[in-house]
């Protein structure tokens, strides 16, 4: 974790340190489209996955990274992220289920999203504005989240990743422009081997 932030809500215990920074997986490479492989084997080479994955996302200042963001066909997520009170949460959850209200407590929040697999731009996409997800952890236990506002956001972007979605997915096609438009714009700030120096 970054030393200039307050420590952070660990439920499930700390990230996983001493990765190795690696390049970011684009937007239209395969594995960022489709569903992700299941994870059945808790060891040591998933502990190293999820350890390059955090690594990776604090290089890229992201709040959450995806296994298929660095490459991995792997239904695995890493993340940072601070909720709506400015409360980070970190974790790692396997094989993620979603869960987001319904009916008369389903709010949805219009906030700008963007991707590190498609850097430079952000766009207003929405989102129900609370979300919990289930999974697994790197030992195979049981693990929970939930919260509001960018957690939430987080929450649902990443999960969205290990089912082949990337948010472009969900935005009608003149936001999407709009996206397209300002990642082509910063493209030259973002190399293909970015985050890695």
């Amino acid at each position: 974790m970054p030393s200039d932030q307050p420590a952070s809500y660990a439920p499930h215990g700390p990230l996983p340190e001493d990765g190795r920074v690696r390049p970011i997986t684009r937007w239209g490479t395969p594995v960022m489209h489709r569903p992700q492989q299941q994870v059945t084997s808790y060891d040591e080479s998933l502990r190293a996955l999820a350890a390059d994955m955090v690594a990776t996302m604090y290089a890229a200042d992201g709040v959450g990274l995806a296994a298929c963001q660095i490459g991995e066909d792997v239904a695995m997520f890493v993340f940072d992220c601070p909720d709506e009170s400015g409360e980070h949460t970190v974790g790692v959850v396997c094989n993620p289920v979603l869960t987001l209200p319904e009916g008369r407590e389903r709010r949805l929040d219009e906030g700008d999203e963007g991707c590190l697999s498609y850097p430079g731009s952000f766009v207003e996409c929405a989102r129900p504005d609370w979300a919990a997800v289930d999974g697994t952890g790197l030992d195979g236990e049981p693990v929970h989240f939930e919260g509001d506002g960018l957690l939430a956001r987080c929450l649902q972007h990443e999960t969205d990743h290990t089912l082949g979605t990337v948010f472009g997915d969900r935005l009608p096609t003149k936001a999407r422009k709009r996206l397209q438009k300002q990642h082509d714009k910063a493209a030259d700030e973002y190399p293909p081997e970015w985050p890695t120096d």
